[in-house]
């Protein structure tokens, strides 16, 4: 992110002074200077030899120096590491600067707990068990530190609620560093022991290991994101009308699942549900897809094995866990008028739940061959009034909030080139007060095609087709009933059966 506010960098700017402070009575400092010196350059090598994005095993050299060390030498210790390493983003400059001033700041931080709890004494005489609690309480300390900075940067940087943030980052931290805590201490008492610091260094080969695991993981990762990106592509090359729909509408999960408070495996599979849930289109013919005419009852029962087309494509997909059941799902309806099964209420999974909001949400406020875009607030205001029939409106609501504090600003990478700005009137008359950016005047969306101007009124869903039938004025035999949320087909009148009729079941 190339741009970064005012203000997270004003934040860059108070912590590296506050690292100065900590560094500033390094002078007057009575500290084994060669040990000082060993451990940065080790820190500096590991920091260089090692991928940028697998530095975590190497915290317990940094541990150890705030075991070992007095408060400012030991704060000294990740200073050159920090800022030779290259971060790979830009700003680089200010990326380098913000590393090094928070680990000086949390190292610092870690050494002077450890010293004021007497924990240097209790190395040296190798005092266990005594020697663990002022290592447990220094850790802590460290883990703290980086949680606090790094949650005031992201509330600063990405706007997300700075509490939520810290509680998570430091819930998921404090384990791991606990662990590097552990070898941290043991590095700390070898070192100060008959035996020196070349066993010492010898507890680094156990984390080199984990490093070496931890980078089998991401490889593993990166090749679930290639095989994601490239089905994503084979989709928006097949329907070019929903170029970028997917990745939008797995941005909007991302935004339901965090304001429902998931973890985040839950946020990331969710993720990965959104991007996925029309990967069946490749199992339907491309002429149906592109039709710009009506669809024939035929036809739409061909659109609508999608979901069961896309299921079975990524069942034997193991990482995907519980999106495999949000692609088959997510055009059920709360009220049972859905397919391919007709669940209702709490037979629907959660994930398949949260993704049907997100792709009704993205198709209402996307243009489309057969209808303008609508404004943001309009299509959450649609969404609101379908919610218990056709939505959960647990989900309904949590996007509404999402989209009050975050704003839709959607970034599609599939997209060859940016996509105009999406109007966020919340209606057709003055915007509401506030800053979000469902407040915004609406942009004036393009026009319609010729071939839709001065048509009759038709639903129509995130295929490109339209059906024949008026849409009827919701009432109270239609409950919740939107012809106006395109990815989500009305319930259909009496006639052709709807898919999966005596066929429930059959195909799962």
């Amino acid at each position: 992110m190339e741009a970064v506010p005012p203000r997270a960098r004003a934040y860059v700017v108070c912590v590296a002074l506050g690292a100065l402070v900590c560094l500033l009575p390094l002078p007057a400092t009575h500290a084994p200077w060669w040990v000082v010196v060993l451990l940065a350059a080790v820190y500096a090598a590991c920091k260089q030899l090692a991928p940028r994005r697998f530095t975590g095993p190497f915290y317990p050299v940094l541990l150890a120096a705030a075991f070992l060390l007095p408060p400012p030498a030991a704060a000294f210790v990740p200073l050159p590491g920090a800022l030779l390493a290259r971060t790979g983003q830009r700003p680089e400059a200010l990326r380098r600067t913000w590393r090094a001033a928070q680990l000086v700041l949390a190292v610092w931080a870690a050494a002077r707990v450890h010293w004021e709890l007497g924990g240097r004494d209790a190395v040296v005489g190798s005092d266990f068990p005594y020697a663990l609690l002022p290592a447990a309480l220094a850790v802590t300390a460290f883990c703290l530190v980086l949680t606090v900075l790094d949650g005031g940067i992201l509330a600063l940087a990405e706007r997300i609620e700075a509490r939520r943030v810290w509680l998570g980052l430091f819930a998921r931290s404090l384990a791991p560093v606990a662990v590097h805590g552990l070898a941290g201490l043991m590095m700390a008492v070898l070192w100060r022991s008959r035996y020196g610091p070349v066993a010492a260094l010898l507890v680094l080969l156990p984390m080199c290991v984990t490093w070496w695991a931890y980078a089998q993981y991401h490889r593993e990762r990166a090749a679930h994101q290639a095989t994601i990106r490239a089905l994503v592509q084979a989709v928006d090359i097949k329907d070019g009308y929903t170029r970028g729909h997917s990745e939008r509408v797995g941005q909007a999960s991302v935004l339901i699942a965090r304001e429902l408070g998931m973890d985040d495996g839950r946020v990331e599979v969710l993720r990965f549900a959104g991007i996925l849930h029309d990967v069946g289109k490749l199992g339907v013919p491309t002429r149906l897809l592109r039709k710009d005419g009506p669809l024939t009852p035929d036809e739409r029962r061909v659109i609508e094995l999608h979901p069961e087309y896309g299921h079975e494509m990524v069942r034997g997909i193991s990482f995907l866990g519980e999106a495999r059941s949000a692609i088959l799902h997510h055009h059920e309806r709360l009220d049972g008028s859905g397919y391919p099964y007709g669940l209702k209420g709490a037979q629907i999974p959660e994930c398949a739940r949260v993704v049907a909001v997100a792709d009704a949400f993205d198709a209402m406020t996307s243009t489309r061959s057969y209808r303008r875009a609508r404004p943001v607030g309009a299509a959450l205001a649609e969404l609101e009034r379908c919610a218990g029939a056709q939505f959960d409106p647990r989900m309904v609501m949590a996007l509404t909030r999402a989209v009050d504090h975050h704003g839709w600003h959607p970034v599609v990478t599939a997209d060859l080139a940016p996509p105009a700005p999406v109007p966020t009137a919340r209606s057709a008359g003055p915007p509401r007060p506030g800053p979000h950016a469902r407040t915004a005047p609406p942009a004036a969306p393009p026009a319609a095609p010729a071939a839709a101007q001065g048509a009759p009124p038709h639903t129509a869903d995130e295929h490109g087709s339209r059906t024949a039938e008026p849409a009827p004025a919701p009432g109270p035999d239609r409950p919740g009933a939107s012809d106006s949320a395109p990815d989500h087909p009305r319930p259909r009148a009496a006639g052709p059966a709807p898919p999966g009729a005596g066929r429930r079941g059959a195909r799962r």
